[in-house]
């Protein structure tokens, strides 16, 4: 073992010479990662190989840097002080000054707290002062202290909240609740979102008093927060509560509640969602967001829905994202309802059934259900005029069984009742299977 240790620390020697860099790496790698950190000879040799360490972190490139940080992390404590010293450098380069913040934050050591502190109190640099915050959010619980305290000064609040909700420990709650009443729209935000993460009895009174905030973006986050908690669904009255914001002044609120009450699902809540995806006065981006969020509800009444509003709406955007969204339906109780829809839509007389794009994602979305009674209207497809719907017709019955489909296309390639076009488009079909 010492034998090999001194091998590599020849070697890395050697490769530094010689500018070899990334060579360096490697031997550094070898020594550090793959031998024992406690045994005497890497302790011995610990001084050198963190001078070796920081000559690679100044020169090299982004990879070799990206790289050498993970050498540093395991030499340890001994690394904290020439890396404050890099983070300190105002006239150091930019990146290296990111490198020794992002490493920092990786020791997870209180000693590498509070320069990274003082640098979001004073330094200029945005991006610089990012990395500190992700940084002192690595750090976990050693570092809540300091950011309780950056939060009482208005200047390094935002950074804070930031940090804060990088830790996912019940630690960060209190001193979360202490700014959801801030001034400033994007310090509440950044706390509801924070607080949105926890499980903690505290936080669902603060979510719902955020509804009515007059920052839509507080708003929105508040309904994002409420929507991945499905078991206050009956406490709380959730769908009650959140069926308005589909109608507020932002639209990226409404949005946001579709999406909400997906995520607590119930009939209710898909009927909500069905009055508003019908709506005449309802914008065509948030309706879309509608017709998704009625299929994540995954209910066969949710699926009603869907038809329903397929035969009252005259969008041929939205009759797309219908057919779209009910091939993508999981639930193995929904995958023949879904099904029968779509057959259902090719059947009819729906002005829908003549557009060809319809008829493609129709085909495409028959396809993913995966179910067999599909594979004589797939196969009336691939006599369409239109090549799209024959490549996805031909598509979609690989998906089903192709070589059942392809059988009987052929018995069919040879029936004297088709016309001449007719049997000539079953033959390209034939060719393009």
């Amino acid at each position: 073992m010492v034998s090999n240790i001194n091998q590599l620390l020849v070697q890395a020697r050697t490769a530094y010479d010689a500018a070899d860099w990334s060579s360096v790496i490697q031997y550094l790698q070898q020594l550090i990662l793959e031998t024992d950190f406690k045994h005497p000879e890497i302790v011995k040799n610990q001084e050198y190989l963190l001078t070796l360490t920081l000559s690679m972190l100044e020169m090299g490139d982004f990879q070799q840097r990206w790289e050498i940080t993970k050498v540093l992390t395991h030499l340890g404590k001994i690394a904290i002080p020439p890396l404050i010293d890099i983070l300190k450098d105002e006239d150091a380069e930019e990146e290296l000054r990111w490198y020794a913040a992002r490493t920092l934050g990786e020791f997870q050591h209180p000693e590498a707290i509070a320069p990274l502190v003082e640098l979001l109190k004073t330094d200029e640099d945005e991006e610089l002062k990012a990395i500190a915050t992700t940084a002192l959010g690595q750090m976990g619980t050693v570092a809540i202290t300091s950011l309780t305290e950056l939060l009482l000064d208005e200047d390094t609040r935002l950074l804070a909240v930031r940090s804060l909700s990088c830790i996912p420990q019940t630690e960060t709650i209190t001193p979360l609740l202490s700014i959801v009443q801030d001034s400033q729209a994007t310090i509440r935000t950044a706390a509801i979102e924070a607080l949105s993460s926890f499980h903690d009895e505290r936080v669902p009174p603060i979510l719902l008093d955020a509804l009515d905030d007059i920052a839509a973006t507080v708003r929105r986050a508040a309904v994002l927060g409420l929507g991945f908690r499905p078991d206050l669904r009956q406490a709380l009255d959730l769908v009650i509560r959140l069926q308005p914001k589909l109608y507020d002044f932002n639209l990226e609120v409404c949005c946001a509640a579709a999406i909400a009450l997906s995520r607590i699902g119930g009939d209710d809540a898909a009927k909500y969602l069905f009055d508003l995806l019908i709506s005449p006065q309802t914008p065509i981006t948030l309706q879309l967001e509608t017709i998704r969020a009625l299929n994540w509800v995954g209910t066969p009444s949710s699926l009603e829905y869907l038809q329903t509003a397929f035969n009252q709406i005259t969008s041929e955007t939205l009759w797309q994202e219908i057919v779209t969204v009910l091939g993508q339906v999981q639930k193995p109780q929904l995958t023949t309802p879904a099904a029968e829809i779509l057959l259902q839509i090719l059947r009819s007389q729906h002005p829908a059934a003549e557009i060809a794009n319809i008829k493609s994602a129709i085909a495409l979305s028959l396809g993913q259900l995966g179910k067999m009674q599909a594979i004589e209207p797939l196969i009336s497809l691939l006599t369409d005029h239109n090549a799209s719907v024959r490549l996805h017709a031909i598509a979609a019955l690989k998906n089903l069984d192709g070589e059942a489909a392809y059988q009987q296309l052929q018995q069919l390639a040879n029936n004297a009742a088709f016309t001449p076009d007719l049997q000539q488009r079953i033959a390209i079909a034939l060719a393009e299977w």
